[in-house]
């Protein structure tokens, strides 16, 4: 069991979006819920984004998060450290995962980030930016458009992420449902545990206690003597004393 810093403040979010729902509407309540409502300085990281339009982007979320009393600086270029060294949040944006982390990487900020989340400033990320509170990215569903230097993420919580989970099984097609991928990451990787969130939920950790809430269930995908096991975790749960 991996340890836990209880100054870890956590969020993961699954998607951006649920249904046909605004732009992180129904993200606000729980980064209200995790930031509490003094006026802070975060840091958004916008590397998910191929097209590499970061103003564009800080300028979408802090749209989207209007009614929240924070002040949203996009941390990108010879300023991002400082931006995040300044910052009382880290906000990390969805995108391509592979993306993500290779500039990350690139920048030197990974050991940045995990240091403020150490330091008990609040992590909140969406998409590819909840895939890197786990412990590896080899559960993405993106495409590899580019190779990050290694596929080590912050390892916030111990086991991986599968945002935007919905084994969809369609008539006439050959390819692999997500299940079955996650089935074969297992087959190589059998000592982890890979936690599928579908759109509309999130994992929180704070003071130690890690929750699910959702309306859907999440599923728990672990290897087992017969196969691999699925387990079902409702919303609400408090999974401390199984995953943490």
């Amino acid at each position: 069991m991996q340890h836990m810093n209880k100054t870890w403040k956590i969020l993961a979010i699954s998607s951006s979006r649920v249904g046909n729902s605004a732009y992180l509407e129904m993200a606000v309540p729980m980064i209200a819920e995790h930031l509490g409502t003094d006026r802070k300085k975060i840091a958004f990281i916008p590397f998910a984004a191929a097209d590499g339009d970061y103003e564009g982007y800080n300028n979408k979320v802090k749209e989207a998060l209007s009614s929240l009393p924070y002040e949203i600086i996009v941390a990108a270029g010879e300023d991002a450290a400082r931006t995040i060294e300044e910052c009382e949040g880290v906000m990390v944006g969805g995108g391509n995962t592979f993306k993500l982390l290779h500039d990350l990487y690139e920048l030197d900020l990974v050991d940045l980030i995990k240091r403020k989340v150490d330091e008990g400033v609040p992590y909140i990320g969406w998409s590819a930016g909840a895939n890197l509170t786990g412990l590896s990215i080899g559960t993405t569903n993106d495409m590899p458009i580019i190779e990050p230097r290694s596929f080590k993420a912050f390892g916030f919580l111990p086991f991986q992420i599968n945002p935007h989970y919905y084994n969809q099984v369609t008539e006439g097609f050959n390819g692999e449902t997500r299940d079955m991928r996650l089935e074969e990451y297992l087959k190589v990787n059998p000592d982890r545990l890979v936690v599928g969130l579908p759109e509309g939920t999130a994992l929180i950790l704070k003071d130690g206690i890690l929750r699910y809430e959702g309306k859907e269930p999440a599923i728990v995908f672990s290897a087992g003597s017969e196969g691999v096991v699925r387990e079902e975790m409702n919303g609400g749960s408090d999974l401390s004393g199984r995953l943490l």
